[in-house]
């Protein structure tokens, strides 16, 4: 990593868990990074929520090419969550999350994923909300994140 990198927080699953919150994330930072490896039981979707937050404030830009198939691009507005990407077998999802304690603007989360044998994603979304993030869930629609997924969080001291 980059020196203005600095590890908050890492967490590896000791058994599987549908949704992992990183919590009490300081607002000490211009931006944070956070670096998964993980590891469905099933292939899934997988989503994200701020601070705890259902409302229908998230918008996504999502680009997805698959080995084999076509590339496609989807575009949703007003939805309860944003969109982290296909997943089957290991993927590496890394998220940048910008002026992520900024109270004066909404939040821009990029995310980039990858798995071998399935294909990447670019996801850009928009978190409309002004509230400085605290917390990061990462949710694996309709399975779980298995044991030994990592998460790690670092923050940027300056962007």
């Amino acid at each position: 990593m980059a020196s203005t990198y600095v590890p908050i927080m890492t967490q590896t699953l000791g058994s599987a868990q549908n949704t992992v919150t990183l919590s009490s994330i300081p607002s000490t930072y211009t931006d944070v990074v956070l670096i998964c490896q993980l590891i469905p039981t099933a292939g899934c979707t997988g989503y994200f929520k701020l601070n705890g937050s259902s409302s229908s404030i998230y918008s996504d830009t999502w680009m997805v090419g698959y080995g084999s198939g076509s590339p496609a691009s989807y575009r949703d507005s007003n939805q309860t969550q944003g969109v982290v990407g296909d997943m089957t077998g290991t993927t590496t999802v890394i998220m940048n999350l910008q002026n992520y304690a900024n109270t004066s603007v909404y939040k821009t989360v990029l995310t980039r994923s990858s798995s071998a044998g399935n294909g990447v994603a670019a996801n850009a979304s928009l978190f409309r909300d002004t509230t400085a993030i605290s917390s990061v869930s990462l949710i694996a629609n309709g399975t779980t994140w298995a044991a030994g997924s990592t998460f790690t969080l670092y923050g940027i001291k300056a962007a």
